[in-house]
């Protein structure tokens, strides 16, 4: 029985990995609170469809045509005169630094392991940099699986104790 509700919540954590209105924690909260299903077996499928989604979001980034290709080219100068040059200045310098530190061993886990488990920074956005980042794919999905099994577990547990 355990099984047909495994594949539900695995299925609707890879719809709610990749479309931001499906709310992956308000299914497991409302499974939790009125025990329509396991809420723990719930949370740990919905944590797997949740890697399965953003991993195909990553793999999405990394493998996207004309990637491999691309030669790095100079940005267009801005005119930091004026406040939306300014602005493009400040953007440009927070996704390098972003990229930066995602491709970096010492910052790209951390990062994504706050994020899974947290949500700050979001998961959708850390899941598109990570793809442009350098950071190895296996890593990542660990990283994500495990922010996301302990997020959805705890919620689960919290919910289905009241």
């Amino acid at each position: 029985m355990w099984l047909w509700q495994l594949a539900l919540a695995v299925g609707f954590g890879i719809g709610s990995a990749v479309i931001p209105v499906m709310n992956a924690e308000a299914y497991v909260l409302a499974l939790g609170a009125t025990h329509a299903l396991n809420p723990v077996v719930a949370a740990i499928g919905v944590s797997i469809g949740q890697t399965i989604g953003k991993v195909a979001m990553f793999l999405a980034v990394r493998y996207r045509p004309g990637y491999a290709a691309r030669k790095t080219k100079e940005p267009k100068p801005v005119d930091l005169d004026t406040r939306w040059g300014r602005f493009v200045q400040w953007n440009r310098d927070v996704s390098k630094r972003l990229l930066d530190a995602m491709s970096d061993s010492r910052w790209g886990i951390p990062v994504t392991l706050l994020s899974a488990f947290v949500g700050i920074p979001p998961l959708y956005g850390v899941a598109l940099i990570g793809g442009a980042s350098r950071m190895r794919t296996i890593v990542f999905a660990l990283s994500v699986l495990a922010g996301r099994g302990a997020r959805f577990v705890l919620l689960a547990l919290g919910v289905s104790v009241v």
